[in-house]
């Protein structure tokens, strides 16, 4: 099928050009014909290569006929199309990139001042008609010489020019460009390389070093278009391959990983084209806000296996993971062939199967793997035990690729398989490299089947921020940092408890198959837990060490949502908790897993709260337990411990101890529960020598304890006291993680709120700490203020996100309150609502737990009646329920 004669009349075009007719209208529509037929050719299922040559072309006859219209004849300069223009490839929105190259009638003639001039005149002509018809170009204007010394200073341009095709004027000119610019004269190729090598890994690093971001770039990320761009453009300034099947007759590529790097290409060219015909832009970026769309119309749905986008995620990943196992390959192979030039060292013996040369580790000869596969297992255990090594020879890359079929039944069931694997997990350096390489090659996958039903697999939140397999290996890589003394300083409890553990491997494994079961429908911690049981009964772990990993997976959790969703200042939460745990064994390990799964989750939320939380509910287990899970301590003993701290330190204060002990009878024993002995104390100093014409009491200070900054109001007591201070906190920009609410007898309040700034920090600025001060006094002294609303509108990405509103409740009888579970979407606001919804329905809020995870938001509300009681009425349920939702959807306001 002869796809241009469906697309523009070029024929048509010069017949009406001819006849004279205006030509910015007839070039207008050809180019409005041109996108749109291409975009239907699409939709059509037409190939996506034969779509992006043909928008090139297309565009080559617009711009050599308009070149023709409006620069004279008789000027001395050619135009030539660059960077992927010159390759040929333009997707709908591509950059349409073109060099005006300047030149004399004679070589080695200066460029007269005076007709460059004139000349810029015709050209602001030419590009504004290119323009007006509806072509974005982008475009520079230079010499010969100009040209080689952009190129010298900057590889970026030198790239572009080597990306070059002749459109109209001179080829003469053309021909000097290719040949100035060349490796003979500038940029030789093992410099090329270098540069280029270390143009990716920046690159790479703005994108974290990892092919998983949630809204990953296709052209720049790693593993996306950029990295096979790479590829050929060090292969061409080498061996001058034009193509990228070049390649293969360089000798770089075998016929089937060409084939298999141009169906990569081509999957993420479809992803491009849809995206730029999506969004009417040159958009690279695979956002939320388009990741539904493009899944329906690549054809995934939702079902029992997951959601439909997953799947068209995963897709994108698991091809960005093959283009960056290709890429890493022919790199290495690069430097052997351009910067060593084959001038390898002799190989130095490491054993029968493997020696190193150059610094890289290669097998003893090509049909090792064929003859003994178990080899392709050892030469990870070799890459531990030989950190001088800088890595694996691209040969023996590719003949791992060619043999890791026969990691199988029998070969995981081999003892020597079984004890290999072991023997890498128990090493003292290296676990994390080799498994990250491991992960690279496809031998992880392979060796754990079910491994490879995580690789690249996306969960739509915005909680993790990484595919499940990615995150997996950024928890043992956590894990492993709590080893090394180097990193002491960032979790020094955590080091000291791993300084300890018996069996540090156990840990691993734990690890390696929490979240292997995700995406298979079910819990997938409890059949996690069953794979992982297997697995280690396969590799001859004891019957103890089996439970304790598996006990890990299916408990992994645990830890993270009792200290974020319950009230772990409760003695009977902490009893609770410590008998799920059962012994300090169990704790250690979950305790380390915990802190590792959550920064590996989702690094930029981690955060000094989240920390303290952890670490408080670790040591009143560890106390729980060192004390006897018989002889557990009461509220009644914890209190007079607080009390007996607080009065020894108000007593060397000067505090009148009478005056402290009538505060403290004013207050709930819930006060005193979740204060420490030394809030409680600074709080009482305060409010005891607090004058009446002081208050309101606004008080900001830095909490190390609970890992955030504390802001503790003392006032009189009001309606819907709560919403309006949230509504304050939140205009402020500030995030409430936690709320403690107390009113005296006396009905003054003594409320604390835990926040952190936006970004997860403590507020630590002098001038931010009296802004907040001094906007809650002002606010809070005046009784007729009015609720100034939350202004903040709700970021782009949470959106995309919808969390239909859960309300649960439960009661808590030892310490007679009911607790209020919601869960809904997060917003600007959110508190400030709920706040107004108990005051609607005459409830006391005592406490608030606040977690948001992704775009969710799990709270949990301590909350009683007027009367301090539970809630028992169906009416004062009911009456909470409506008016939440009601307020949530916009239907009232304070």
């Amino acid at each position: 099928m002869d796809l241009n004669s469906q697309i523009i009349d070029i024929a048509g075009l010069d017949k009406a050009l001819n006849e004279g007719q205006d030509p910015l209208p007839l070039f207008r529509d050809a180019v409005k014909q041109s996108n749109e037929s291409l975009g239907e050719l699409f939709r059509q299922g037409q190939p996506v290569e034969a779509l992006v040559e043909l928008r090139a072309q297309h565009v080559d006859a617009l711009l050599i006929r308009a070149w023709v219209l409006k620069i004279p004849r008789s000027v001395h300069a050619a135009l030539i199309a660059v960077g992927g223009y010159g390759r040929g490839e333009l997707h709908p929105a591509s950059d349409i990139d073109i060099m005006v190259l300047l030149g004399t009638e004679k070589p080695h003639e200066a460029v007269d001042p005076e007709k460059r001039d004139r000349l810029s005149e015709a050209l602001s002509e030419f590009l504004t008609f290119l323009w007006d018809m509806g072509l974005e170009v982008g475009h520079s204007v230079r010499t010969l010489e100009e040209c080689v010394l952009e190129a010298q200073q900057d590889i970026t341009v030198t790239t572009n020019m080597m990306e070059s095709r002749l459109l109209a004027g001179p080829r003469a000119f053309h021909v000097s460009l290719r040949i100035a610019i060349g490796p003979d004269n500038i940029w030789p190729s093992d410099d090329f390389f270098k540069a280029k090598l270390w143009e990716q890994n920046k690159r790479h690093l703005k994108y974290d070093d990892t092919v998983s971001n949630l809204e990953p770039n296709l052209k720049e990320c790693p593993g996306g278009l950029r990295d096979i761009q790479t590829i050929v453009w060090v292969a061409k300034r080498h061996s001058s391959a034009e193509t990228m099947h070049d390649l293969v007759i360089h000798g770089f590529l075998t016929e089937q990983e060409y084939q298999d790097l141009n169906a990569s290409q081509e999957l993420l060219w479809r992803i491009r084209f849809a995206l730029h015909l999506l969004t009417g832009r040159r958009e690279d970026r695979i956002l939320f806000d388009y990741q539904r769309t493009l899944a329906e119309q690549f054809g995934y749905e939702d079902d029992e296996e997951g959601l439909g986008i997953e799947k068209f995620m995963q897709q994108y990943y698991q091809t960005a993971i093959r283009i960056s196992r290709m890429n890493e390959m022919l790199l290495q192979l690069f430097q052997e062939v351009i910067v060593l030039q084959y001038h390898l060292a002799p190989p130095k013996y490491i054993n029968n199967r493997f020696h190193s040369r150059s610094g890289f580790l290669e097998v003893a000869d090509d049909q090792l793997f064929a003859r003994y596969p178990l080899a392709m297992l050892e030469l990870f255990l070799i890459m531990e035990q030989h950190p001088e090594l800088q890595g694996v020879r691209a040969s023996t890359i590719r003949l791992i690729r060619s043999h890791r079929h026969l990691v199988d039944d029998k070969f995981r069931s081999s003892l020597q398989a079984r004890s290999l694997f072991m023997e890498i997990l128990r090493q003292p350096q290296g676990v994390t490299d080799e498994l990250r390489r491991m992960n690279r090659y496809g031998i992880l996958s392979r060796y754990i089947p079910a491994f490879g039903n995580i690789v690249g697999r996306m969960q739509y939140d915005l909680f993790h921020v990484y595919t499940v397999d990615e995150h997996t290996l950024f928890v043992i890589r956590n894990l492993r940092r709590f080893v090394a003394n180097e990193h002491r300083q960032e979790f020094p409890l955590c080091n000291d408890i791993m300084e300890r553990l018996p069996k540090p491997e156990l840990l691993f494994l734990a690890a390696l198959f929490h979240d292997i079961a995700k995406g298979r429908g079910g819990n997938h911690s409890r059949l996690g837990a069953e794979d992982a049981w297997r697995f280690c009964k396969l590799h001859d772990l004891s019957d103890y060490d089996s439970n304790l990993v598996s006990w890990l997976v299916e408990n992994h959790l645990l830890l993270s949502k009792t200290a974020q969703r319950r009230d772990i200042s409760d003695p009977d939460v902490i009893r609770e908790f410590s008998e799920e745990m059962g012994s300090l064994v169990r704790l250690d390990y979950l305790y380390l897993l915990t802190v590792s799964d959550i920064r590996a989750t989702a690094p930029k939320k981690w955060n000094n709260w989240k920390n303290s939380l952890l670490r408080e509910l670790y040591h009143a287990s560890k106390q729980a337990l060192l004390r006897g899970l018989e002889n557990p301590q009461d509220r009644d003993e914890i209190i007079q411990n607080k009390q007996a701290g607080a009065l020894h330190f108000l007593r060397s204060e000067g505090i009148n101890y009478d005056k402290a002990i009538s505060l403290w009878l004013s207050l709930s024993l819930d006060y005193f529960l979740y204060h420490t002995w030394e809030e409680i104390a600074w709080q009482t100093k305060i409010v005891l020598a607090a004058k009446p014409q002081e208050l309101p009491l606004v008080l900001i200070r830095k909490s190390a304890t609970r890992g955030g900054t504390e802001i503790f109001l003392y006032s009189e007591d009001r309606d819907n006291l709560f919403a309006f201070t949230t509504s304050l906190l939140d205009q402020l920009g500030l995030n409430i993680v936690g709320a403690q609410l107390e009113t005296a007898d006396t009905s003054y309040i003594l409320n604390s709120y835990l926040v952190l700034e936006q970004d997860g920090e403590m507020v630590e600025d002098t001038s931010r700490k009296s802004e907040i001060q001094e906007k809650l006094r002002n606010a809070l002294k005046d009784p007729n203020a009015l609720d100034p609303g939350v202004s903040r509108h709700i970021p782009r990405h949470l959106k995309h996100f919808s969390t239909p509103t859960r309300i649960d409740f439960g009661q808590d009888e030892a310490n007679q309150r009911t607790i209020m579970k919601l869960v809904t979407d997060d917003r600007p606001g959110l508190l400030s609502q709920i706040g107004y919804a108990f005051g609607d329905c005459g409830i006391r809020l005592i406490k608030a737990k606040i977690a948001t995870i992704g775009a969710e938001a799990q709270d949990r509300f301590f909350i009683t009646g007027l009367n301090n009681l539970p809630l028992s009425e169906p009416s004062q349920f009911d009456c909470i329920e409506q008016t939440i939702r009601q307020r949530l959807e916009g239907k009232t306001s304070p």
